[in-house]
């Protein structure tokens, strides 16, 4: 199935190279959750910070029970730092 995966700021590193912007469509398998699409492109859990589904707020433990659906964003925000 398809979904938007967005990765913000630093993250947008770990996007496929080539990709313009900080979004892709990708294929997932039927019953992956965020934390598996995370996974699959190995960002590091440390830097996931913020993680919204459809625009709702994912707690940490929501992104690995909540199951994604075709047609999904997925966007991921590292932790912010400065003064």
């Amino acid at each position: 199935m398809e979904i938007t995966f967005k990765l913000f700021a630093t993250l947008g590193d770990y996007l496929p190279a080539g990709v313009q912007g900080n979004e892709i469509e990708i294929e997932v398998a039927e019953g992956s959750s965020p934390n598996d699409v995370i996974k699959q492109h190995n960002v590091p859990q440390e830097m996931v910070h913020l993680v919204l589904l459809n625009g709702v707020y994912l707690s940490a433990e929501e992104r690995g029970q909540s199951v994604m659906r075709a047609g999904d964003a997925l966007a991921v925000w590292p932790p912010v730092a400065g003064g």
